[in-house]
């Protein structure tokens, strides 16, 4: 376990090892979640983004429904003519 201590203006070092670890470089983004009383702190490299691509898949497409639905209702106007 490592710590740190925060500097004026509220800025932190993250050690070395942590850094190499999660390939953490100088203009690296950071995310800080929030979780109750944790903060957690997740670098948004390409190795994370690509860990995360396709989490959505299976989920329903909201564009797909609404496609769906207005291809219904072109169905309904088309019939009432």
């Amino acid at each position: 376990m490592d710590f740190v201590y925060v500097a004026t203006r509220g800025r932190i070092v993250i050690p070395a090892r942590l850094r190499r670890r999660l390939g953490i470089r100088p203009g690296t983004k950071v995310c800080f979640i929030e979780r109750g009383d944790d903060i957690l702190f997740q670098p948004v490299t390409k190795q994370y983004i690509r860990s995360i691509c396709g989490m959505l898949k299976s989920a329903p497409s909201v564009t797909d429904e609404l496609l769906a639905e207005r291809k219904n209702d072109r169905g309904r106007t088309e019939i009432k003519r």
